[in-house]
């Protein structure tokens, strides 16, 4: 980092990020998940919401409501729910050590779109070893065997995968705080109905409000808030390196605080997977990019 705001930037998101799955598998233990989801969206929205407004609130938006609800759909709503339902089955640590194969299924969809920079040895050979890991991850732990929560798992992947695509594509000359503030409170409003019918008769337990509240000022709206600042802080790329600590955090929060299981293949299978994005999505060499472009163009257009 080459700032000391960077560095406690960094090292705040590494922890923020990390510690949900943990509150996600406290909370579930007493509310539904549609009811988790919508008050984290609906707090947090809330506190979101001003800073939309002094960016030009809905107006900001224009004519991109189809990339922002497509966003709000499969970066939010979904990958939220599914996080919390895969929750009520498997342990917060399997669910965080699973989730670190988002950078893996991000080059599969960049280059489904048409990116042709991950298609060399060492990227094929990185989605490779990081499947391996994936299967070491949930064929060593016998508690993985609810094949439900598993799929759940895989769409959350595939969900936090896709909406970045979307948000550079489509939302790129958006404000972010816009585009999260706007996608929370949609998304609010969509699990407001299901919330109503599902609300708790009972006054939750203090650790299930404690980690809602957490949950929804500190991982949802502040964790945002300090993203941003580190993204204008140290660029982009490498702010995205919090992905690779997030479920690290995770499963040693899971381990040390609900004393859930950890084997073998869960730490190797991380590993691999580690090793696996970091191949997989590092960038090709500028002189070996430029001869793959030029073995690529038609005649004449390298000239």
């Amino acid at each position: 980092m080459k700032t000391r705001r960077g560095l406690l930037l960094f090292a705040a998101m590494c922890v923020i990020w990390g510690i949900p799955y943990l509150l996600i598998r406290v909370a579930v233990g007493e509310i539904t998940p549609a009811t988790l989801v919508f008050v984290r969206t609906a707090v947090a929205a809330l506190i979101l919401l001003p800073f939309v407004v002094a960016r030009g609130g809905w107006r900001a938006i224009g004519n991109r409501w189809p990339a922002l609800l497509a966003f709000a759909g499969v970066e939010v709503a979904a990958p939220w729910f599914f996080l919390s339902s895969a929750e009520q089955n498997i342990s917060s640590a399997l669910a965080g050590l699973l989730i670190s194969a988002v950078p893996l299924v991000g080059v599969v969809i960049a280059t489904a779109l048409g990116n042709r920079e991950h298609l060399g040895l060492a990227s094929m050979s990185g989605l490779l070893l990081g499947l391996v890991g994936v299967a070491l991850i949930v064929g060593f732990d016998l508690r993985a065997s609810d094949a439900t929560a598993l799929v759940e798992i895989a769409l959350v992947v595939i969900g936090y995968s896709v909406g970045p695509a979307i948000l550079s594509r489509y939302l790129s000359d958006v404000p972010s705080v816009t585009v999260i503030g706007i996608a929370l409170t949609l998304c609010a409003l969509a699990y407001a109905p299901a919330a109503a019918l599902q609300w708790p008769h009972a006054i939750p337990s203090p650790s299930v409000l404690g980690s809602l509240a957490v949950l929804a000022v500190v991982c949802t709206a502040i964790a945002f808030l300090l993203f941003f600042a580190l993204i204008a802080e140290i660029g982009p790329v490498r702010a995205t390196v919090i992905t690779y600590v997030n479920p690290a955090v995770a499963a040693v929060l899971g381990i040390t605080v609900l004393h859930e299981n950890f084997t073998l293949g869960m730490g190797v299978g991380f590993v691999f997977v580690l090793a696996g994005s970091t191949l997989a999505t590092r960038r090709a060499a500028p002189a070996a990019e430029a001869v793959r472009r030029a073995s690529e163009a038609q005649p004449g257009e390298a000239l």
